[in-house]
């Protein structure tokens, strides 16, 4: 099934990310296109596709992740994370493909890859 889709654990917990804000964009040229704003769900994903097979297009694209508003809801103690946005950019050569960009999160580090 085609599409675009994300999961974001917070590995200093062990759990899934739950409430973590994030926006998809489709980069053009010289310009930004936000597409949605979404939330993360009690398992750390969305309930629906970002992109479904239809809306997904050969494009960059652009998952921007607010880590600095979910890791002060974590802690309230904390004034500055080191991390506030993340944003990934990548590219869908085959729109027949599904893409999978998940987020491994934790206060001063993150990681990410292509899934399935």
């Amino acid at each position: 099934m085609a599409g675009l889709s994300t999961h974001v654990l917070d590995t200093s917990k062990g759990k899934p990310a739950v409430e973590l804000k994030i926006e998809l964009y489709k980069i053009l040229d010289i310009e930004k296109i936000l597409i949605k704003t979404v939330l993360t769900n009690e398992d750390g994903r969305i309930d629906e596709p970002l992109l479904s097979a239809e809306s997904l297009e050969e494009s960059h694209y652009e998952l921007l992740f607010f880590a600095g508003d979910y890791l002060k809801k974590q802690n309230s103690d904390l004034k500055h994370v080191f991390l506030d946005k993340i944003p990934i950019r990548f590219f869908v050569n085959n729109k027949s493909e599904h893409y999978h960009v998940p987020l491994l999160l934790s206060p001063f580090g993150y990681s990410t890859y292509r899934g399935s």
